[in-house]
């Protein structure tokens, strides 16, 4: 670490959460700075950008009561890091790991810069292992794999903060042997009673013992709110490579972070890309969901669970849609579910895990569990197919299998998607047995003979 370094009157202006300052010393982007003010409020930010003879600084407090004349930056000689230990479990930070529990700060086992791990992408192993949500329309239909990034698309109004603090409840690992878990769940640009709701329901079910939080609120800087999920993510890595734990990740809203990015782009005199966001929206988001994995030589795992709320429900918009390259599908929350009172209204027919053939299955979780899934997707999809044509031409012009369908869509979403309590994925799938005995076997196509005679007419589930 190099030296620290204190520079007065090197302060030209403020520009939102910027501040501009005469580059007087030798420093590097990235690097942390306290700055202190007329008011005596120290502040914390660092290097965004580095000119010839000036320095951008973002200051990650509010800037109210920083002048120019008066400001003293202190350069730290080092990235903006975070203390961490094994005890951070259970506790409750800021945007920037200062905690607000009223706990003292945690005891330092390891200092971690927060923009991430070097990691050797040879080091890196193939996702592998289920993890258990709760969800049916997740755990069955489109299952969450230990390393995956699945990205959960919603929109204003629909219940995925609901769904979030749900799934950070009732999340497990099903392996008696898999190793311990944990969470990390981050809040980010959220109101006040959206925090304190958050941090209620993960202490009365008692899922912060194992659990992390990280709470960003609505009116915190916009700067402060691009480095919440990297304080988050490090103390995930820490965790998971230094604890050897299974750590699920689940950030809600990464919309929030994206108009951030804007903000702060817009600031800084940048040249906006796609409706106002930058250009490099895209590698910044990979610089964040990338450092979900699993590593050759370390036991422990990071998933990530990053929710974003769709702006005017346009999927194509560019946040999903850069979202969507970098990630490994996406569970997408439907207004029209909602509407009917299903809940959680996942529509499964957009959603799509692609790496659920890596964590399901023979060793995984049930033999017949994929075959369960193509069968309820092929049913389903076919079922929304009759809907549409009795729409156009009435049940009175549908054949006796197309009216079948139509009652099997509607116990499809009453009985299978739409439950308030947590299910195993054993529950799940007597629940998808069920809902197909209502066909008749010769739509059943993608089941073999003996699944329908033991399965479907005998309405069991293989243990």
């Amino acid at each position: 670490m190099r030296t620290e370094l204190t520079a007065t009157n090197v302060a030209q202006r403020i520009e939102g959460p910027l501040l501009f300052v005469r580059r007087t010393v030798d420093v590097g982007v990235n690097e942390a700075l306290q700055i202190t003010g007329g008011d005596g409020v120290t502040r914390l930010g660092r290097i965004a950008t580095l000119e010839e003879d000036m320095m951008v600084v973002e200051v990650l407090e509010s800037t109210a009561g920083l002048g120019i004349g008066d400001t003293v930056i202190r350069v730290i000689g080092e990235p903006i890091s975070v203390d961490l230990g094994p005890n951070i479990l259970g506790r409750v930070f800021d945007s920037v790991g200062r905690p607000l529990d009223g706990h003292p700060p945690v005891p330092a086992m390891r200092r971690m810069r927060i923009d991430g791990m070097s990691l050797n992408p040879a080091r890196r192993t193939l996702p592998r292992d289920f993890i258990e949500t709760g969800v049916t329309a997740i755990d069955l239909m489109n299952s969450l794999v230990r390393c995956q990034k699945l990205p959960l698309f919603s929109a204003a109004g629909l219940p995925h903060d609901r769904l979030a603090t749900s799934i950070a409840q009732r999340a497990r690992l099903r392996q008696s042997d898999a190793g311990e878990f944990a969470i990390v769940f981050v809040g980010i640009g959220v109101s006040h009673d959206t925090a304190e709701s958050f941090r209620q329901a993960m202490e009365t079910s008692g899922a912060l013992g194992h659990t992390v939080m990280f709470l960003n609120l609505a009116d915190e800087s916009s700067a402060q709110r691009l480095l919440t999920p990297r304080f988050a993510l490090t103390a995930a890595e820490y965790l998971a490579f230094e604890e050897g734990r299974h750590v699920l990740v689940i950030m809600t809203d990464m919309t929030n972070y994206c108009e951030a990015l804007r903000e702060v782009s817009a600031s800084h005199g940048e040249i906006p890309g796609r409706k106002g966001f930058p250009g490099y929206m895209y590698s910044d988001l990979a610089s964040l969901f990338e450092r979900a994995g699993c590593l050759h030589g370390h036991q422990g795992t990071l998933t990530q669970l990053p929710i974003l709320t769709l702006p005017g429900d346009d999927i194509g918009h560019p946040i999903p849609d850069l979202t969507g390259y970098i990630t490994e599908g996406q569970i997408v929350l439907d207004r029209d579910l909602d509407r009917r009172d299903i809940s959680p209204p996942i529509n499964v027919l957009p959603s799509l895990s692609r790496l659920m053939d890596y964590g399901t299955g023979e060793g995984f979780t049930h033999p017949d569990h994929p075959a369960l899934a193509s069968q309820l997707f092929a049913a389903y999809a076919q079922a929304r197919k009759v809907r549409i044509l009795a729409s156009v031409m009435g049940q009175e012009g549908l054949s006796d299998i197309d009216r079948d369908y139509l009652v099997f869509g509607d116990r499809f979403e009453q009985d299978l998607v739409n439950h308030d309590a947590s299910r195993t994925l054993e529950e799940s799938m007597a629940a998808g047995w069920k809902v197909l005995g209502l066909l008749p076997d010769i739509e059943l196509t993608r089941l073999t003979n003996e699944q329908i005679e033991r399965f479907v007419r005998g309405g069991v589930t293989r243990g």
